[in-house]
């Protein structure tokens, strides 16, 4: 009876796009900046303040709320069958210094109007079904990015996180235990039957080709790198040019040779540096120390690895150039993804049954599903943004995409459940 129940309710089943639409600018009320965008910065009081609403809207959906030794947040709405790992869903509510009201909360408040759905309905899985937010996806305060799914599969240790720091020297661990948020279950022991996640493209493929979904199929390869060029501190005014050793002068060249080689590797791969640090920083002196951040990515790991022999032995040749030296430390090093194959069946059959023009993509961006991979079947859904910007306070994107990805989410956690029900 249960079943012919459920049955019924699953084909009339549909989010609230109101409701989710209202979640999302509610919730970028928790650092918000005067330009409309979002500065929520992992394990601040901002980041607390939305946990805590996180937890307070799903348990009031009848959901249970825990959290790991990362700060990894599990909302779990019980199934039929609670000895089974749940379907998932998920992604994260951090955002840049300048972030925008999507990146990553879409994927979370999405998951929310799943959650919203199925209570009003009173629709039962089989599988118990859960929403995570992960902590620390974005690396803009502790890197390197998707730290906390990284212990999560085991790409790091907790012990490393835990002692990570940012640029103003606090240690993660105490921030994980200032906002209250460090849990006793073991990061990593929590069994998974599969993961969706949902998010914008962060690109402009989707709206230039006018589809509403993107079926993700993998994510491309990055590497991380910091960057420091020791020159010598002089007298701006005093020191004739050819005997300076200006280590700005020096990183502008390298800084350029990470376009240079991006260009060259076209058209898929990219270079990008983001942050920097020059000292002593005054304007009369000539710079005797710089600091800065590489970012390098392709689809093919052959081609990220090419990018970094070739940038590696560019940026020598500047350095000795120029007299300065030059320490690289590689921080990340993610290869290309690629999704489990039924979960990604599975988001394109959604996408059809909702009458959806869709098209397969692999993402630039790397994402927490990324290293969900490792340890579960998974795939991913993508809406369009405007001009394909993110990372940027005038993120956009509009209510109709963000209810139609919605809608694939929950369409494919409930066909998941159904598959892993037949395949258990």
């Amino acid at each position: 009876m249960m079943q012919e129940k459920n049955k019924a309710r699953a084909s009339n089943l549909c989010v609230d796009g109101q409701a989710l639409w209202t979640d999302l600018m509610d919730t970028a009320s928790f650092g918000k900046t005067p330009k409309g965008g979002i500065r929520r910065l992992t394990l601040t009081q901002e980041d607390k303040q939305v946990r805590d609403w996180f937890m307070q809207t799903c348990e009031s959906l009848g959901c249970t709320v825990s959290y790991d030794s990362m700060g990894n947040l599990f909302a779990r709405r019980p199934g039929q069958d609670n000895t089974l790992p749940p379907i998932t869903m998920g992604s994260h509510l951090d955002t840049q210094p300048t972030g925008g009201k999507f990146d990553g909360i879409l994927g979370v408040l999405g998951g929310l109007s799943v959650l919203r759905a199925l209570h009003k309905s009173g629709y039962v899985t089989r599988h118990p079904i859960e929403l995570i937010n992960w902590t620390n996806e974005e690396g803009s305060r502790f890197s390197p990015p998707m730290m906390c799914s990284g212990v999560f599969a085991g790409v790091f240790t907790e012990e490393d996180v835990l002692e990570k720091r940012d640029r103003a020297g606090i240690r993660f661990g105490d921030e994980l235990d200032t906002i209250g948020y460090r849990g006793a279950e073991p990061c990593g022991q929590h069994p998974l039957t599969a993961y969706f996640e949902l998010h914008i493209e962060q690109g402009p493929i989707l709206e230039a080709e006018d589809k509403t979904i993107g079926i993700v199929t993998g994510i491309q390869g990055a590497r991380w790198y910091e960057v420091t060029v020791r020159g010598k501190d002089a007298h701006a005014g005093s020191t004739p040019m050819p005997l300076r050793h200006d280590a700005l002068l020096a990183s502008a060249k390298m800084i350029e040779a990470v376009s240079l080689v991006a260009k060259e590797h076209s058209p898929s791969a990219v270079g990008t540096v983001g942050l920097l640090e020059n000292r002593p920083n005054s304007s009369n002196v000539v710079p005797g120390e710089v600091f800065f951040t590489i970012d390098i990515r392709d689809p093919d790991d052959a081609v990220v690895l090419k990018m970094e022999q070739d940038l590696m032995q560019r940026l020598q040749q500047i350095a000795q150039n120029g007299g300065v030296t030059i320490e690289v430390v590689q921080i990340w090093d993610a290869p290309a993804v690629h999704f489990d194959q039924q979960c990604v069946n599975i988001v394109e059959e959604a996408a059809a049954e909702g009458n959806y023009p869709a098209r397969r993509i692999v993402s630039g961006p790397g994402h927490d599903a990324g290293y969900v991979a490792r340890v579960a079947p998974t795939a991913m859904i993508f809406v369009p943004c405007k001009d394909g910007l993110s990372h940027n306070e005038e993120e956009s994107i509009t209510t109709a995409h963000a209810e139609a990805g919605a809608n694939v989410l929950l369409e494919a956690v409930l066909k998941a459940d159904q598959f892993f029900n037949l395949s258990e």
